[in-house]
């Protein structure tokens, strides 16, 4: 993989990136490509996508999209920044909401909201991710969110860190339940149901006595969606409670 040649087609709004220069002039661009195979990705998973479907799908020749993007490796990172960068968070000087808080929060939401729309997203790597303009631009607007909320650096810096590895894992774990309902054209819930036997066979509520408890008390009234939703919120909030706490200490 030309790592140089991926960052160039990533920042290409910077000017830099070369354009097609073999033949005729080109009949497409680099984002129709790039969009044509976020809708296949969309459609069957990112690991069905390959150059011949997308050449395909815009009635061009495979080799014509090699003069756009050298391959299948750059391809996908230029697929992920993009659905990243639709997360449209305020960059700086534009509008925020009112408290760090209310702009972490829409953080979490847009960013969950992205993952649902693109499930095949959490496959791709947070240990090296895509180093694009969607990425930084998410990072950067966490870091601003709490760098003046009165966190030592490092610590504004591991609040950033922390936030967004909580989000990006349920986001992934919500893309997780999209894909899979997807591919079986079953509901969670609906496969749950499918195995009530078990509760009523299996379950040992003298094993289970904590687990007895609350589900007899409610704790287990939400479809698995609202349950999802509710452990989400909930984390996050306590989270943010956390970080909060930490800063009043000081004041």
């Amino acid at each position: 993989m030309d790592f140089e040649r991926s960052l160039e087609l990533l920042w290409r709004d910077r000017g830099d990136a070369r354009q097609p220069t073999r033949g005729r002039k080109p009949k497409l661009t680099l984002d129709q490509v790039i969009a044509t195979a976020v809708a296949l990705a969309d459609s069957a998973g990112e690991a069905t996508v390959s150059m011949s479907q997308i050449a395909k799908e815009l009635g061009a020749g495979t080799m014509t999209l090699y003069t756009y993007v050298p391959g299948k490796t750059e391809l996908l990172d230029l697929m992920v920044d993009a659905v990243l960068a639709e997360r449209d968070l305020p960059g700086p000087g534009a509008p925020r909401p009112d408290g760090w808080r209310e702009q972490i929060r829409l953080y979490a939401e847009r960013t969950v909201a992205v993952f649902r729309k693109h499930p095949w997203l959490r496959s791709a790597s947070s240990v090296r991710p895509v180093l694009g303009p969607g990425l930084m631009a998410g990072q950067e607007y966490l870091i601003a969110a709490v760098a003046d909320i009165g966190l030592r650096p490092r610590e504004a810096a591991a609040a950033a860190n922390s936030v967004e590895m909580y989000v990006q894992a349920n986001a992934a774990l919500s893309a997780e339940t999209a894909q899979v309902e997807q591919r079986t054209g079953q509901s969670t819930d609906a496969w749950w149901g499918q195995r009530s036997v078990f509760w009523e066979k299996y379950f040992d509520v003298e094993r289970h006595p904590a687990m007895t408890r609350m589900w007899e008390s409610g704790g287990y009234d939400a479809d698995t969606c609202e349950a999802a939703d509710e452990a989400f919120t909930f984390g996050l909030e306590r989270m943010l409670d956390g970080i909060e706490a930490l800063v009043t200490r000081r004041i």
